[in-house]
């Protein structure tokens, strides 16, 4: 059976090829490759074994297109879990590394005293990075030179 190519629009066409050379997401990198090749006139199993996809998807990209077009190729916002920190936890927490240093021990600490929230180290690590901190594991150590100094220097 042999399907009628996809007509696409010279704009949409222009999109998709930028979205191949350049997009920064693979899978909309693909997305577009597939739109593309169909627009070509290329059968969907053609497509799918150079796209390394199931024709079922290649399919699936193409009613996907008919009917939503360029809405098609970007992702969708994805569900997850809601963020453990409110406005109110964000602001304490600028507070608390602004003004003091801290370790991630008794940031922890902080928000199950005085919250009741239980955090991971890596939320809340995220959640500094999100908010323009960077996590800094302190080191103690002396230079050679002033290593040198202490050993020479007679008690």
């Amino acid at each position: 059976m042999t399907i009628k190519p996809l007509e696409l629009t010279a704009s949409d066409a222009e999109q998709l090829k930028w979205i191949v050379k350049r997009g920064t997401d693979w899978r909309e990198r693909r997305r577009a490759t597939v739109i593309l090749l169909l627009s070509q006139g290329c059968s969907v199993d053609q497509i799918a074994e150079q796209v390394e996809q199931l024709p079922e998807l290649v399919r699936r990209r193409r009613r996907l297109w008919s009917s939503t077009g360029m809405a098609s190729i970007v992702d969708k916002p994805r569900s997850g879990a809601p963020s453990k920190l409110n406005d109110e936890h964000r602001a304490k927490l600028v507070e608390w590394v602004t003004s003091e240093v801290l370790t991630m021990r008794v940031i922890l600490s902080r928000f199950e005293t005085d919250y009741g929230v239980i955090l991971s180290p890596r939320t809340l690590s995220n959640d500094l990075k999100r908010l323009g901190f960077v996590w800094k594991r302190t080191r103690h150590s002396l230079k050679k030179s002033e290593t040198k100094d202490a050993l020479s220097k007679p008690s």
